[in-house]
């Protein structure tokens, strides 16, 4: 018998536009190249400058050199100010929270997240399949690499 997810039956949630999940700790915003030409679209730059303007090589698990959106000193994500202010351009990271296989792993990690999130557990049921989607659409476009953000 195949393993059902958790959330085969779906989850709930509606985002409250609280920016907890944009603000106050460190993280990575992984960007693809999708997302990239998404943000240089909306911010009227080319890739050269928006990545020397908004973002940063990390190392991801793998040990490659990926794109990752900045923060500010305060830790909130670069483009928080008073809410999102490329709201509309987000990248796919942000659109599908809290849809990521680390949150939606168990009902435990799920109940973590939603200690921290308002949204989790309210409003909109998200099915299995829509979730199944979101989870695709994180994997079908790949971060950008050191040397291949052009």
């Amino acid at each position: 018998m195949a393993n059902i997810p958790f959330y085969a039956q779906g989850l709930k949630f509606s985002c409250k536009r609280c920016s907890s999940c944009c603000r106050y700790e460190s993280g990575f915003v992984f960007l693809s190249k999708k997302d990239l030409e998404k943000l240089t679209s909306c911010t009227n730059m080319d890739n050269n400058s928006f990545i020397g303007a908004y973002c940063r090589w990390v190392t991801d698990w793998n040990g490659k050199q990926v794109l990752s959106l900045k923060e500010k000193n305060n830790k909130d994500c670069i483009f928080w100010d008073s809410g999102c202010m490329i709201y509309d351009a987000r990248p796919i990271q942000c659109v599908t929270f809290p849809f990521w296989e680390s949150v939606i792993s168990s009902a435990h990690a799920w109940e973590v997240a939603a200690s921290g999130c308002p949204g989790i557990n309210t409003g909109k049921l998200h099915s299995g399949a829509e979730i199944g989607q979101y989870l695709e659409s994180r994997t079908s476009e790949p971060v950008v690499n050191r040397g291949n953000e052009q």
